[in-house]
C-alpha cells in the first residue's frame, strides 16, 4: 500500500514539475496582404471612374514615363486591361499609335489611424505608475489612389477631350472591445467575402494533382485542352 502511495506521489510530482512545449515558426512577407490589397483596390475603385469607351477601335500606345508610384505594374496593367475591355487595340510605340494615353499618379500609398476609449497611462509620485486600460479601440488602415490621365492625337499632338483625375479610398477597420476582437469592417472586408464566392453556372475545373505533360504528336486539330483532373491517375502504374 506504500509504494502505490509512493508510486502516485513520483508521478504526480513528474506531471507537475515536467512540462513540454512546442512552438511554430511563421513567417511575413515585407508587405502585408492586406496593404497590397488596399492600394489595388483603391486604384480599381479610380479607373473605374474614367469611361474608356471614346478608345474603341483606335491604336493606343499608353505613356507610362509620368507614372512613378507604388505597385506601378499594378496600374499599369490595369489600365492597359480597360484599353482592350473598351474595344482599343495597344500598340508598342507611339509611331504605330492613333491615340497616345498619358497616365501620372498623384499618389498612391497607405495610412494608419488608432483611437482607443479609457484612460492613458498615469504617472504618480513614488514610483507609481497605472496602467492605460483600453475598453474599446479601433485600428483603421487605408488605401489611397489618386491617378491622372489625358489623351492626345498622335499626329496632330492635339488634346482629345479635358483629360482629369480620378481619386479613390479603400479602408479596413478593426474594433477590439476589452480586448477581445476584432471585429473587422470596410471595403476590404466586403471585397474578400465577395472573392469567397464563386457563381454556380461557372465551370471551373480544378488543376491535376498529379503533373502529367503530353508529347506534340498528340496534338490534333482540336483545341489541346484536356484536363488531367477528369482522369483517375494511377502512380504506381508502368508506361
Amino acid at each position: 500500500m506504500g509504494s502505490c502511495r509512493l508510486r502516485d506521489i513520483l508521478l504526480l510530482t513528474a506531471v507537475v514539475f515536467v512540462t513540454g512545449c512546442a512552438s511554430t515558426a511563421t513567417s511575413n512577407t515585407a508587405r502585408t496582404a492586406k496593404e497590397q490589397m488596399l492600394l489595388s483596390n483603391a486604384v480599381d475603385q479610380s479607373l473605374d471612374k474614367v469611361d474608356f469607351t471614346p478608345l474603341y477601335d483606335q491604336k493606343v500606345f499608353l505613356e507610362e514615363k509620368y507614372l512613378e508610384c507604388v505597385d506601378k505594374p499594378y496600374v499599369t496593367a490595369s489600365i492597359r486591361h480597360r484599353i482592350m475591355r473598351s474595344g482599343g487595340l495597344l500598340t508598342a510605340s507611339a509611331d504605330d499609335a492613333d491615340i497616345i494615353m498619358e497616365a501620372r499618379s498623384g499618389g498612391v500609398g497607405t495610412d494608419t489611424s488608432e483611437s482607443f476609449l479609457g484612460t492613458p497611462e498615469i504617472a504618480l509620485p513614488g514610483m507609481l505608475t497605472i496602467p492605460e486600460i483600453r475598453l474599446a479601440e479601433k485600428k483603421s488602415q487605408y488605401g489611397y489612389a489618386k491617378i491622372g490621365m489625358v489623351i492626345y492625337d498622335a499626329k496632330s499632338r492635339k488634346v482629345l477631350g479635358d483629360g482629369g483625375l480620378s481619386m479613390a479610398q479603400s479602408d479596413d477597420h478593426n474594433w477590439y472591445v476589452a480586448g477581445v476582437g476584432p471585429f473587422q469592417d470596410g471595403v476590404l472586408k466586403s471585397d474578400v467575402e465577395r472573392a469567397r464566392y464563386r457563381p454556380r453556372a461557372m465551370n471551373g475545373r480544378r488543376l491535376p494533382g498529379i503533373v502529367a505533360f503530353g508529347n506534340r504528336s498528340e496534338i490534333t486539330s482540336e483545341p489541346y485542352l484536356q484536363f488531367a483532373s477528369d482522369t483517375k491517375i494511377d502512380p504506381t502504374a508502368g508506361p
